[in-house]
């Protein structure tokens, strides 16, 4: 028979084997995984943020050609390229039956912290966003998004 002070000295194997922790093979495994998953999910989340962003400028775009409308049914017209989209918020000296502002605070910036571009020609009204390079054209998050009318 072996003393329990034998069996102490000897120890379990299995439990020597869980006291030393995770081998270096099963860490570069795991690391490996995590890797691919980062690389597959990533460009995903990444995406889906970028185009939440042309969203949210579509959807102020929206909200500020409500506002353009309410401005016409009041003035009769829509603000000229001159008085611009402050028009909505603060009164022009010719806009007679001005009953604003039609915009709680300021005129907003758009996702990418630039102005939005507002141009009446003749009654036809155009909202712009350039986009996140700010600049005519693109595509994807850098395309012009616009409402016209």
């Amino acid at each position: 028979m072996v003393s329990p002070r034998a069996r102490r000295a000897c120890g379990n194997p299995s439990s020597r084997r869980s006291a030393r922790g995770f081998t270096l093979i099963e860490l570069l495994v795991v690391l490996a995984i995590l890797t691919l998953l980062a690389g597959l999910v990533g460009p995903k989340v990444l995406n889906q943020l970028g185009g939440a962003k042309s969203k949210t400028a579509a959807v102020q775009i929206a909200d500020l050609d409500k506002s353009l409308e309410l401005f016409k049914l009041d003035v009769g017209r829509y603000p000229t390229t001159e008085e611009g989209l402050d028009a909505l918020v603060k009164k022009p000296g010719s806009a007679n039956g001005w009953n604003g502002p039609y915009l709680k605070g300021n005129v907003p910036t758009d996702p990418w912290g630039h102005a939005y571009r507002y141009t009446n020609s003749g009654g036809n009204v155009e909202l712009l966003s350039l986009g996140a390079d700010g600049a005519p054209g693109g595509e994807g998050e850098n395309a012009d998004i616009r409402n016209t009318r």
